[in-house]
């Protein structure tokens, strides 16, 4: 089995030092690419997407490879130092090592919740799905991930900086053989350092990282519904029409999802009200009406909010509220409704108007009622996009989602 000798690295020590030296290089130039590159046109946003999906891509492999060589140097020994007599310079190499050793695993690893807590812009590239086990899609998570992404990468950059300049200082003031024990060649150690021992790293400076961040990220998910942030939950209406059966909306949620690049993302609307009059005894098939008010500025959809509120997709700034309006009928009457109800009416957003039949079901337990539904549109109808033509860039068929609960009004007198 290969393994570290007094004079050098061994091969997979070394494989696994230049391994990471080129995926994290490649890794940090994609980051600053990718940041700066502009997306005022469709184009110009598909190229800004493909960078970050390669960068997230890249970070997910970094961060593999990176546990392969913390492992690999954990479990083999450590030649000693050149200089082992200048004892500064070995704690700072020490101290350097940890911190890149360190960074490698929480770089790509916050990258990676940061991903997975948010959505609406470039997936990662494989086939495992972009969610990662206990980490919900949450504003707190998002921004703790994303501080703390953040604050890694300007240590890892300095380590890497510090690092280099180190393993310079050894080669060409120093000249001795610090970077030669990571490239092919034969050494000659002096006969005091060949005597020493080399030592494994120790595994308890990054044990100690790895429970302050578990616990930090547990921390954030346990609070999450104890304080939310203002506006993460939806407003629901408190209005009733003046029809028979008026009821009260008490809480929901308005959401909808569409594929972008090849992988579905979901948005939602904070700011939402609806009237809503419904008799389920009323005779014939028309049972009520409903009226709908979306406030657009509401909207939120991971990185990509802005984009969406502009003028090439929803135009809150000309078209700041979308309204469906719809009358409420059984299933049948040449409507495919599966849960017992239908809304047919207009969709007026985004300065179009639309038909639309949104087939729901209804629960109701005395006062009180239960609803959830979904329909898919085409966005080209709405003429939301229109400059991104390409499907495989973003989806036309858009679904939204609704759920609620309301209560039915107490009769006056």
């Amino acid at each position: 089995m290969p393994g570290n000798t007094m004079a050098r690295f061994d091969s997979v020590t070394r494989a696994f030092h230049w391994m990471t030296a080129i995926l994290i290089l490649t890794g940090f130039a994609l980051g600053l690419v990718a940041n700066a590159w502009p997306y005022d046109t469709a184009d110009q946003l598909a190229v800004k997407a493909r960078l970050f999906s390669t960068h997230k891509t890249l970070g997910v492999t970094i961060f593999f490879v990176s546990l392969g060589r913390i492992g690999w140097a954990l479990t083999h020994r450590h030649p000693p130092p050149v200089h082992p007599e200048r004892r500064l310079e070995t704690l700072a190499a020490a101290t350097v090592h940890w911190a890149l050793y360190i960074s490698l695993i929480v770089v790509p690893l916050t990258g990676w919740v940061h991903h997975a807590a948010t959505t609406g812009f470039a997936p990662i590239w494989w086939p495992f799905g972009q969610t990662l086990p206990f980490v919900t899609q949450d504003a707190r998570i998002e921004h703790a991930a994303s501080s703390l992404h953040l604050a890694f990468t300007k240590l890892l950059a300095a380590a890497i900086l510090v690092h280099v300049a180190g393993a310079l200082k050894h080669h060409l003031i120093d000249r001795d053989d610090t970077l030669r024990r990571m490239l092919p060649g034969t050494l000659h150690l002096r006969e005091d350092i060949r005597s020493r021992t080399g030592r494994r790293k120790p595994a308890a400076p990054v044990l100690a990282v790895f429970v302050f961040l578990a616990a930090a990220f547990l921390a954030i998910a346990l609070d999450r519904n104890e304080t939310p942030e203002p506006g993460a939950e939806p407003m629901v209406a408190q209005v009733a029409t003046e029809q028979a059966g008026e009821w009260q909306v008490v809480e929901g949620a308005l959401s909808f999802s569409v594929t972008q690049m090849g992988s579905p993302v979901t948005g939602s609307f904070a700011d939402w009200s609806a009237e809503i009059g419904f008799d389920e005894n009323a005779p014939g098939t028309r049972h009520g009406a409903v009226a709908v008010v979306i406030d657009i500025d509401s909207l939120s959809l991971g990185s990509v909010t802005r984009q969406a509120k502009g003028a090439d997709f929803m135009n809150a700034e000309d078209h700041p509220v979308a309204r469906f309006e719809a009358d409420i009928l059984t299933a049948g009457d040449g409507i495919d409704s599966d849960g017992g109800y239908t809304a047919q009416g207009t969709l007026a957003l985004a300065g179009a108007e639309v038909p639309v039949s949104l087939p729901f079901s209804l629960e109701i337990m005395g006062d009180e009622a239960h609803a959830q539904g979904s329909v898919t549109v085409d966005r080209r109808d709405f003429g939301i996009g229109e400059s991104h033509s390409d499907e495989s860039q973003v989806g036309f068929s858009v679904e939204i989602r609704f759920t609620l609960t309301a209560r039915r009004s107490a009769p006056e007198g």
